[in-house]
């Protein structure tokens, strides 16, 4: 999909489009165990090997809201992210992002706040929905919207 098309779609078709490219992302890199779970294991990563790192959600609801050490996380990997080129989008739902990062260990989860996908060393995994993510992303800075909100789809 090219920016030209996302831009044409209608907004609820480009919103149920980049959610369910979001969860396939999401379930691909849990696939290829690239996926990092955790706020404080998500900046371990970024802090090690930020090249690695391709996307970034973060994921907060009404529970978390006025959690300050968890909002100046958010910032700083906010920051972090804009400073080096890193998509990023925030999900209100985090709870069903924890399920499909999980699986069988949503239970284990109990940081799902940020998830990073990284790349392989190798290079081997390529993701067609990681692209319209990106699109997405770039459309939406565009728009001066730096932390677009995506909508993961039920189950």
């Amino acid at each position: 999909m090219t920016l030209e098309e996302v831009q044409i779609q209608k907004p609820q078709e480009r919103d149920q489009c980049v959610g369910q490219a979001l969860e396939d992302v999401l379930v691909s890199a849990k696939d290829n165990d690239a996926p990092t779970v955790g706020v404080h294991e998500c900046a371990k990563v970024m802090n090690l090997d930020p090249d690695s790192v391709s996307f970034c959600v973060l994921a907060t609801d009404e529970e978390f809201e006025c959690d300050i050490a968890l909002q100046i996380h958010f910032t700083l990997i906010q920051s972090f992210c804009f400073d080096n080129d890193i998509s990023i989008v925030r999900v209100s739902d985090t709870q069903r992002l924890a399920e499909i990062v999980g699986g069988d260990k949503v239970e284990q989860l109990e940081d799902a706040h940020c998830v990073l996908i990284t790349n392989p060393a190798d290079g081997s995994w390529e993701d067609p929905a990681l692209e319209k993510l990106h699109l997405f992303c770039e459309e939406s800075r565009h728009l001066n919207d730096w932390l677009p909100e995506i909508n993961l789809p039920g189950r």
